[in-house]
């Protein structure tokens, strides 16, 4: 029930900011459209919480579970963006992301992975936490990386509408992108030390054939090919936020993937 509610409460917070968008400026509605997020974000770690307690494991082997926990990434960076007055608006783009994750684990039902994990405790949870947070600023770096093509293109055709007038300045959205991208990649190659510690500690190999051991080395690479594509002439921060749209939508996409086609096998993030 707190994971529904808490999908209702991302629902309360999408239709504020829509109408935001529409109106082509802020408002009281902006409070409103926070203090939903906020809201939602709250209960979403409460489930995860009591999901963690009732079952003891992390939410992240049942293939539900899964979803809803990366759902909640998307909140997370929500949240870690929502203080920054204007730069909250870029929940516009992360929303639709969080309820279409979390819509899919409640259909499928969040349960518990009939598996049992040998990587658990203090390490298990450090490890999945620096990877949540790599891949919130990879979140929060879309995001931005969306609202910036937006707004390049409507300056490109000179369309100063409500849009414009909504979506944050360009040299705003290039900031937030690179810093979450930074703390992101900081954190996810964290991540990957503490997972790859463990497993040569205890299995003696990196077991880089494991298809999530691969996935996240996938992610580490796209977080690089972002930066790169940040050097050389011309629109390099136009370069920067296509390539974190599509890193995106590489990472994501090839989890769900791997989930899927692997069944029941434990994949965790």
């Amino acid at each position: 029930m707190i994971h529904l509610a808490a999908f209702v409460f991302y629902i309360g917070a999408f239709v504020p900011w829509v109408y935001l968008l529409l109106r082509g400026s802020l408002g009281h509605a902006v409070f409103v459209a926070s203090g939903f997020t906020a809201v939602a974000v709250a209960l979403h770690a409460m489930a995860l919480v009591d999901f963690w307690v009732t079952y003891g494991e992390l939410p992240l082997g049942g293939l539900g579970a899964a979803l809803s926990s990366l759902a909640f990434v998307g909140g997370l960076a929500l949240v870690a963006v929502l203080p920054l007055k204007e730069v909250a608006r870029i929940a516009l783009g992360l929303l639709p992301f969080v309820l279409l994750l979390q819509g899919a684990a409640l259909v499928l039902g969040i349960e518990p992975s009939p598996l049992d994990f040998d990587f658990r405790g203090a390490g298990f949870v450090l490890h999945v936490a620096l990877a949540f947070f790599g891949l919130q600023g990879l979140a929060i770096g879309f995001a931005a990386g969306l609202l910036y093509l937006l707004q390049y293109h409507e300056l490109k055709v000179k369309r100063l509408g409500r849009l414009f007038r909504f979506i944050p300045a360009l040299a705003t959205l290039e900031k937030v992108g690179r810093i979450g991208l930074s703390v992101g990649f900081v954190a996810l190659s964290l991540a990957l030390g503490v997972g790859w510690a463990w497993t040569v500690q205890n299995r003696g190999s990196l077991e880089i054939d494991d298809p999530k051991v691969i996935w996240a080395v996938l992610s580490w690479v796209v977080f690089l090919g972002i930066f790169a594509a940040r050097r050389g002439r011309g629109r390099n921060e136009y370069r920067s936020a296509l390539a974190a749209v599509i890193g995106f939508g590489i990472v994501i996409g090839t989890y769900l993937a791997l989930r899927i086609t692997a069944g029941g096998t434990g994949l965790f993030l």
